[in-house]
This record gives structure tokens, C-alpha cells and sequence, in this order.
């Protein structure tokens, strides 16, 4: 499916944009893509080894190009890493997006991050770091969301039902 995907989802580590995105691409009979994976299989390892092995400068970058061409190109539901915003011209290619931001609390994410270990960012004291990270955040999540959907206390057949009632509201 070609075109611009019919919603993109944001948020931190571990909120379930890959988890929700699957269940929205379900429901709407449309394709997932998740950006995260595109690296890993473009460079065929993992992120971890990718951060690594080459260094987080080198993966910014090949997660800005796998960004652009999503936006492109994935007529579905789109999911972008966490760190995905960090980038100024990835957030201005949002803005012609619906975009829908994630979030969850340091309590939720006690429950899902886990050790981290999958996640080269969060691989020294998980919690801390997923903190610090989504605060740092924070800001630019909410510069490219069209709506919020908070995570906390809900499965995700509950988190995408509620990104398809914002995404109703939501107007480009």
C-alpha cells in the first residue's frame, strides 16, 4: 500500500506503538510498518548491535532516511522508534501527518521495559533512564501529535480503539 500512512504512532520506549500499530493495521485492513525494523533488516542486525557496533550517529541517521521513506511510500499504520523525533526535519514531515502520541506513566513502564537489554538506550538502570529519556522528550512527542493516547491500565485492543476514536476527531 502506497501513499501517506494512515496514522503514525509516537511515544517512548515501551509504551506498545508496535504492539497497538499491528492491532491498527488489523482493524482498518492495512499494512504495519515499524521504522525500528526497517534499519535493523536495511544494515540485517538488530538494533542493539547496530548501536554497538556503529555507534547512535550512524543509526540517527539511518532511522532519519527509514522515517522519510515511510512517510512516502507506507499507505498503513506507521510506528517510528522512540528517538525518532529527536531529529527537526523528521518533525516537520509530521505536520502533514496524523500523528498519534502514545504516553504512559513511570508506573506502566516499570511493567514493560523490563531490563532493557533490547533497548541500547535503557541497557544501565532501565527506569531512570526510560525517565529521563521520555522527559527529554516530552516536548517534541507533543509538537507532532495530532492526538494523545494515554497507554496506562489499558490492553492494547483498548489503546487502539482509543487512537481510532481520536483518530475520528482529528481532521489534516
Amino acid at each position: 500500500m502506497t501513499g501517506p500512512p494512515l496514522v503514525v504512532l509516537v511515544g517512548p520506549a515501551g509504551v506498545g506503538k508496535s504492539t497497538v500499530g499491528r492491532l491498527l493495521a488489523e482493524r482498518l485492513g492495512a499494512g504495519y510498518r515499524d521504522t525500528d525494523d526497517d534499519v535493523a533488516a536495511g544494515r540485517g542486525r538488530s538494533i542493539p548491535e547496530i548501536f554497538a557496533e556503529e555507534g547512535e550517529a550512524v543509526f540517527r541517521d539511518l532511522e532519519r532516511r527509514a522515517v522519510r521513506r515511510a512517510l512516502d511510500g507506507h499507505g498503513g499504520v506507521l510506528a517510528l522508534g522512540g528517538g525518532a523525533v529527536l531529529d527537526a526535519g523528521t518533525r516537520a514531515l509530521l505536520a502533514a501527518h496524523r500523528v498519534v502520541y502514545l504516553t504512559m506513566g513511570a508506573g506502566e513502564a516499570a511493567g514493560r521495559i523490563g531490563g532493557g537489554a533490547a533497548r541500547p538506550l535503557l541497557a544501565a538502570d532501565p527506569l531512570r533512564r526510560w525517565g529521563e529519556l521520555t522527559e527529554a522528550r516530552r516536548s517534541l512527542y507533543e509538537e507532532v501529535a495530532t492526538a494523545v493516547v494515554p497507554t496506562d491500565g489499558r490492553s492494547p485492543g483498548e489503546v487502539a480503539a482509543a487512537v481510532l476514536d481520536a483518530l475520528a476527531r482529528v481532521a489534516l
